[in-house]
């Protein structure tokens, strides 16, 4: 997504002169996201003079979010969390993308899923809201994505979340399962496996174990097919849509992106 960019963070005076133009216009807003990449990256103190602009320049901002990696959570300490969340740092989007150890081994996401989970433990002591996505298909042809998404549907049950995504595996130029892929050694699944893999995911998510209530979505543009629902008291009834498409046996020929 971002191979073209190449990563630096502004100066604090080029984003206070970029909010005070969207203060002309946009003072109003109730909610504002740190773009573009992984915003979490940057150093504390820079961040808390970022918030305390914004709650100058938009005083009806209820809440701030941005990107964050494991490895970015994992630096910052809990209290300089803790900092963050009380300047109005309240939501983090994480990329998790599998509970399946081999798997995250397999995409080099250099996490296990037990990080994943102290993380999140991390971010909730923090008084943050954490929002994780999951990949579908991320193993490709070449292997089996069973185990990817038993583990998945264990993990969401033992992280705590606020909101989970699901997306559905597409190739970037100049990704490294790209890469592979152009190398012959790794292949998309068809849409009947990745509609397989969400019904296990929903099947291995133990409803008694969820620490707490998560909006659940699989309706990024990405998806064939769209669920919504909150975990755990929905997870039954976007499980029976799932077997109702397997049963129905009907998917499109060639991927799509849903918007």
């Amino acid at each position: 997504m971002y191979q073209s960019k190449h990563f630096h963070i502004k100066s604090i005076e080029e984003i206070k002169m970029e909010m005070d133009m969207f203060a002309t216009r946009y003072s109003h807003i109730d909610k504002i996201f740190l773009a573009d990449g992984n915003a979490l990256t940057a150093p504390t103190e820079f961040l808390v003079e970022i918030l305390e602009y914004i709650k100058i320049k938009f005083p009806k901002c209820e809440r701030v979010s941005c990107y964050a990696t494991h490895i970015d959570i994992r630096k910052k300490s809990l209290e300089e969390l803790q900092l963050l969340s009380s300047k109005g740092l309240k939501l983090l989007y994480l990329g998790v993308e599998s509970g399946d150890d081999e798997t995250l081994r397999f995409i080099r996401k250099g996490a296990t899923a037990q990080d994943m989970i102290d993380l999140s433990k991390k971010v909730k002591d923090a008084n943050m809201k954490l929002s994780a996505t999951f990949i579908l298909g991320i193993n490709g042809q070449e292997k089996d994505n069973t185990e990817h998404a038993i583990r998945t549907g264990e993990l969401i049950s033992k992280m705590y979340l606020d909101y989970v995504g699901l997306l559905t595996l597409r190739l970037e130029e100049g990704s490294y399962l790209t890469k592979l892929a152009a190398e012959g050694k790794y292949t998309l699944v068809e849409l009947e496996e990745v509609v397989r893999e969400l019904k296990l995911i929903l099947e291995n998510i133990k409803t008694e174990e969820i620490p707490q209530e998560i909006i659940f979505r699989s309706n990024h543009a990405s998806n064939f097919l769209t669920l919504k629902g909150t975990l755990p008291q929905d997870r039954d009834k976007m499980l029976e849509k799932v077997k109702q498409v397997i049963q129905q046996g009907e998917y499109p020929k060639q991927r799509k992106y849903y918007l």
